[in-house]
């Protein structure tokens, strides 16, 4: 039966619509991020809107089986090119684009064309995990890093052709200073809220922070923060790439995730009575975390190039750890300041980067995090040192391990987690991991130089 009051959806389309045509907007772009991480997308007429919204645009079921590299491989749940769904714009989340004059961007739901749910929706499936955490009496505040490596168009493979300096450095903002400022006002112009940009370590390398929002709409920010980056940096003749590992040598672009759970008012990661003040909920949330990053790997590590970056001593968290403030542990407890702990203190996990689908991230910590709240999951001791300064037997004493080195060691994991496949269900479960097999055997055989070329600017 079908879920969507069309008149309804019809109305507010022609509302929306009419809000956009007094700004100026032509077109509207309706986007999916993909199974392998790849945003896709149809756009419509504002005329078209409400009719969109009401009944959807077309796009094939063979979507969820696209690579990154656009060949669209076979799988269990695979109908190759027989079916439909109904792309339907949501409206809570339309944003007239500054960077684009003219369009506006909308993220989509997925339904079949009787308005039955696809079953493979992400950005559903993010909606389902935050419902499912608020039945359990919580809340979750969400928020991604973006790391990006700018080049100048004229050399686009050569990350200092562009800046120049020390990492870190004021030199990098005297270079690009005016592209930066104009960046970070389109961004507060579409509604999101800078906390902050600066340069990072590797040649040509900027990193960016938003304000927490629920996890959908963090989610949703994530996409528009990448497009409107890319955008800027074309109008300045630079090109943006988010790829975990933009040349061998590099130290790569990370995605990486804050969130911290909350009970109404009340932030968890703070004034409790367990390690560095974590509530008793917020340790198991945690927990359940830390138990399943192997598995949570194949979902937001999930590119063979992702394992080029998830090395020792690159700030990425190879090792099984967890620590206060310690940057080479995958899930990292910071606290904030002293008289800011109870709404700045939250978790971050480290290991992921931006080749990943944000909905589908958030989908998988928030299962994790659940299911470490049902078994009241604990936390090791945490490590207050590089894990890979230590000894193979004192990484065995401390019950340390490496985390998976490769795609199909994820794979693994996550097909062996229970929980996870449950949350996913098995359809997206399944075809995920064809998509992530697929991949690994696209590339089989490729080195380093070859596999950084190839997705240097898919993703």
């Amino acid at each position: 039966m079908s879920q969507l009051d069309r008149a309804a959806l019809a109305a507010r389309g022609e509302a929306a619509a009419g809000r956009l045509r007094r700004e100026g907007v032509d077109l509207v772009a309706l986007t999916f991020v993909d199974n392998s991480g790849v945003l896709r997308a149809k756009a419509v007429p504002v005329a078209k809107l409400a009719a969109a919204t009401a009944w959807g645009v077309g796009a094939s079921n063979s979507f969820d089986f696209f690579l990154c590299t656009d060949q669209i491989t076979s799988g269990a749940y695979s109908r190759g090119p027989v079916g439909d769904l109904r792309l339907h714009p949501d409206l809570d989340a339309l944003t007239a684009l500054a960077c684009r004059p003219g369009w506006a961007w909308a993220p989509v739901l997925k339904y079949d064309q009787e308005g039955v749910p696809h079953p493979q929706d992400a950005r559903a499936l993010a909606a389902t995990a935050t419902a499912r955490l608020v039945e359990h009496g919580y809340s979750a505040l969400t928020s991604f890093e973006l790391e990006w490596i700018v080049t100048d168009e004229s050399a686009p493979d050569d990350p200092r052709s562009a800046t120049s300096g020390p990492a870190y450095g004021f030199t990098r903002i005297s270079q690009q200073g005016e592209y930066l400022r104009v960046l970070a006002s389109i961004l507060d112009e579409q509604g999101v809220e800078v906390e902050q940009l600066h340069p990072e370590y590797a040649p040509g390398q900027f990193e960016l922070s938003v304000a927490a929002a629920d996890p959908v709409r963090a989610a949703d920010t994530s996409v528009l923060v990448r497009e409107t980056i890319r955008a800027v940096s074309a109008q300045f003749g630079l090109r943006a790439s988010f790829s975990p590992k933009f040349s061998p040598d590099d130290v790569g672009n990370g995605g990486h995730v804050h969130l911290s759970v909350w009970e109404g008012e009340r932030n968890l990661c703070a004034g409790g009575d367990r390690a560095f003040g974590l509530t008793p909920a917020a340790e198991a949330f945690g927990a359940g975390i830390l138990d399943r990053l192997p598995a949570l790997l194949a979902i937001g590590a999930p590119s063979v190039l992702s394992y080029l970056r998830l090395a020792p001593q690159l700030w990425t968290g190879a090792f099984l750890a967890w620590g206060l403030e310690n940057r080479e542990a995958p899930l990292r407890m910071i606290r904030g300041a002293a008289g800011q702990r109870d709404t700045a203190a939250n978790l971050e996990v480290k290991c992921f980067d931006l080749t990943a689908n944000p909905y589908l991230v958030v989908a998988a910590l928030l299962f994790a995090g659940l299911a470490g709240i049902a078994g009241d999951a604990r936390l090791p001791d945490p490590l207050d040192v590089d894990p890979a300064s230590l000894t193979d037997d004192e990484r065995a004493v401390r019950g340390i391990t490496r985390l998976p080195a490769s795609l199909a060691e994820a794979v693994a994991a996550f097909e062996a987690d229970k929980s996870l496949r449950a949350g996913f269900g098995d359809e997206l479960a399944t075809t995920l991991m064809d998509i992530r097999r697929a991949e690994i055997a696209e590339f089989s055989g490729a080195g380093a130089a070859e596999l950084t070329a190839a997705m240097r600017w898919i993703h």
